[in-house]
């Protein structure tokens, strides 16, 4: 599987089960909202070791340039709050910092 698509269904479920969370939590939704919650976080978990990232640590913070661009996209479609030039400036910065996480060529 392709990084990109890999990191973002990962990203997607990770949010999902956050947000059953917050709902739950912080908006008075059914503790039910934890069954779905679980299983999207156990998901994402599973769907991170499939990064062809030498390292655990490597992978996750290669993965998180591409959770904040889920985030803003979840804001904007979910939330209605479309993200402002700073948070597009500050996108753009995680993830070529991604990128050279990533794939940066490494001896040894």
């Amino acid at each position: 599987m392709m990084i990109a698509p890999l990191y973002m269904i990962a990203a997607l479920a990770e949010i999902a089960g956050c947000f059953a969370v917050w709902a739950w939590l912080r908006s008075g939704h059914s503790i039910f909202w934890l069954i779905p919650g679980i299983g999207s976080l156990v998901l994402f978990a599973y769907l991170l070791t499939l990064s062809p990232a030498d390292t655990a640590g490597r992978a996750y913070a290669a993965y998180g340039g591409i959770y904040i661009a889920a985030s803003l996209g979840w804001m904007w479609s979910a939330e209605g709050q479309a993200p402002d030039r700073w948070d597009l400036i500050g996108l753009l910065l995680c993830l070529c910092g991604a990128a050279i996480i990533l794939w940066a060529p490494r001896s040894g």
